[in-house]
Order: structure tokens, then C-alpha cells, then sequence
């Protein structure tokens, strides 16, 4: 399961997990909860200690700690998810942005002569690739969903398949 050694980072997290627990029940096998497969913490509990008698909903603490949510209307996983980051790290005082460019962020801390580089000089960054078995496999499982919702998956919207079977951007 994917999730297996991982922490998760949710507010209030009771409400959620008791969602994924009770899907984790319908699923063949030994029985599984999220509590036995990974950490979790919860923002809510975070913040009502930090905070005591004090309103600590998502809207609340993006208020208290400048985040923008102006793109909330509406409860969306997504969309929560990264608002979520951004006050978890004000919460904790870690760092004010996520940013996925690592090398982009190294190559400007050298410049300005920054110690800030995420790796030391000559580490060498391991990155697994999927075997083509893997690849096969994973296409199966995607065409599978495809099938059973009928075609309405998001990722598949802008896709066709391709001669081998897999499925490119068109």
C-alpha cells in the first residue's frame, strides 16, 4: 500500500481517516487501518495546542497566517491538500515555500554564494526508472479504471492510445 511507513499530514485527521479505514475494510485480505500502515498527524490538534480557544478551522489558519485561499469556494482534496502545506509550514516555522525545482534552487544558491545547497558537491541523486514490465502493468491498471468509470477519468481526457498501447498526449 502506498501509504505504508509514510506520515500523513491531515486536518483533522479523525474525520479522514475514519473514511480511508473504512475503504481500507472493503478491500480483500487482512484487514488494515491507516493507523497500523503509517503515522499521522493531525493540523487541527497542532493548531488547537498552539492555538487554545481559538477558531482553527483551514480557513481560520490561512487567515492567521496570511496563506491565500482565495481559490476555495469549495472543499476540494487538491486544492485543500496544498493549502494545507503552506500552513502546516507556517504552523511549524519550517520553510515558507515548496519548491520542486531543486537543481533550479541549487544552481541560484551557488551563484549568490548562498551555503543553502540541498545536496553536498559530487552527492549522487539515485533515481529508480519503472521497468517496461512495470510499464505495461501500470498502462493495464490505467486502461482498467478507464473502463470501469466509463471514461471519465481526468488524466485521460487529452489522451489517445498510441500504436504499442500506450497512451501519449495528443
Amino acid at each position: 500500500m502506498f501509504i505504508e511507513g509514510a506520515e500523513l499530514i491531515i486536518h483533522n485527521a479523525p474525520f479522514d481517516v475514519g473514511f480511508l479505514d473504512a475503504e481500507l475494510a472493503r478491500l480483500p485480505g487482512d484487514a488494515r487501518t491507516v493507523a497500523a500502515m503509517c503515522r499521522v498527524l493531525d493540523t487541527l490538534a497542532l493548531a488547537r495546542s498552539l492555538h487554545p480557544g481559538q477558531r482553527n478551522s483551514l480557513d481560520a489558519l490561512c487567515k492567521r497566517y496570511s496563506v491565500d485561499n482565495t481559490r476555495r469556494e469549495l472543499h476540494g482534496a487538491l486544492l485543500d491538500a496544498g493549502i494545507l502545506l503552506d500552513v502546516y509550514l507556517a504552523m511549524t516555522g519550517g520553510q515558507s515555500a515548496f519548491a520542486l525545482d531543486m537543481a533550479g534552487e541549487n544552481r541560484r544558491a551557488q551563484a549568490e554564494g548562498s551555503p543553502g545547497a540541498t545536496r553536498a558537491p559530487g552527492a549522487v541523486l539515485s533515481v529508480p526508472t519503472a521497468s517496461q514490465d512495470e510499464l505495461r502493468q501500470h498502462e493495464a491498471m490505467l486502461d482498467l479504471i478507464h473502463k470501469a468509470s466509463g471514461g471519465m477519468v481526468l488524466w485521460r481526457a487529452n489522451l489517445a492510445p498510441d500504436g504499442d498501447g500506450t497512451h501519449k498526449n495528443h
